[in-house]
């Protein structure tokens, strides 16, 4: 598994509401996608910036899901280009469903 992290710039004068009002747009299309374990949205009002940490089972699903038409929605809507880094997620401590998920795929 992989963990990307993906992070853009907001326009100057962004409130916080309409930025989670975009959240809340894409939520679905971001549920609908097979591939995806797992994404939490980010916010820092302080630093101009929001995005996502995504867990994928691999950097090519990554990819697929942050394709070249997701790039050109992003720069449509906020201006930028995103920053993408992507880490090796060997486990994942999941207490909200009550169980540690190994890198490999199986789950305890």
């Amino acid at each position: 598994m992989i963990t990307e992290l993906v992070l853009f710039d907001l326009p100057q004068g962004i409130s916080r509401e309409e930025v989670v009002r975009g959240m809340r747009q894409v939520s679905e299309h971001w549920r609908a996608n097979g591939e995806l374990v797992r994404k939490n949205f980010l916010y820092d009002a302080a630093a101009g910036q929001a995005g996502g940490a995504y867990l994928w089972p691999s950097v090519e699903a990554a990819q697929r899901g942050h394709d070249a038409a997701w790039r050109a929605r992003l720069k449509a809507m906020y201006g930028c280009e995103p920053t993408i880094r992507y880490f090796e997620t060997p486990l994942v401590v999941d207490n909200a469903l009550g169980r540690i998920i190994d890198g490999d795929g199986a789950a305890t």
